[in-house]
């Protein structure tokens, strides 16, 4: 089974870059077997429906418009974008995920299982930094992913990066 971390986000709008802040962290703490693929989706949108379309499991991770307050992080699975129950989404950036969802089922090809962890961002301003407080939150984010994939049989190591 083919798994791929998604992440979303445009890097110059701090926190809007979360969902690749994220994958380069999992680079730089993790290794993976060869049937985990990290991407870093950027601001592509509909140009990497293929990657989708690829994989059998999808975790998707990118900042949301949602309530609540700024770090709050928030699980979303296929079903709910199929039903359109998914909060608006904040960022400047593509297409939402629904709609490019809706074009892989379209095509027969969604993955049997997407996951969408979205955070709620602090700031918007001009940055290549996150704040400190979306920071914050990689580590636990991953360990989450992390302990999700070795429940489904893929092989993580953790990598000593002090």
């Amino acid at each position: 089974m083919k798994t791929l971390i998604f992440g979303a986000g445009n890097l110059l709008l701090t926190d809007e870059g979360f969902g690749v802040h994220f994958v380069n962290y999992l680079q730089q703490h993790y290794r993976f077997g060869g049937d985990v693929e990290l991407y870093d989706g950027g601001t592509l949108g509909i140009m990497v429906t293929h990657k989708l379309e690829e994989a059998d499991r999808v975790y998707i991770v990118d900042i949301i418009d949602a309530a609540g307050e700024a770090g709050e992080i928030f699980r979303y699975e296929k079903e709910e974008f199929m039903l359109g129950r998914l909060p608006v989404k904040m960022s400047p950036h593509q297409i939402g995920i629904q709609e490019v969802l809706t074009l892989t089922d379209f095509r027969d090809r969604c993955p049997e299982r997407v996951t969408l962890f979205g955070i709620i961002p602090r700031s918007y301003e001009a940055g290549v930094e996150l704040s400190s407080l979306l920071a914050g939150k990689l580590p636990g984010l991953a360990e989450l992913v992390v302990a999700e994939l070795e429940a489904a049989g893929h092989r993580v190591e953790r990598v000593d990066v002090s």
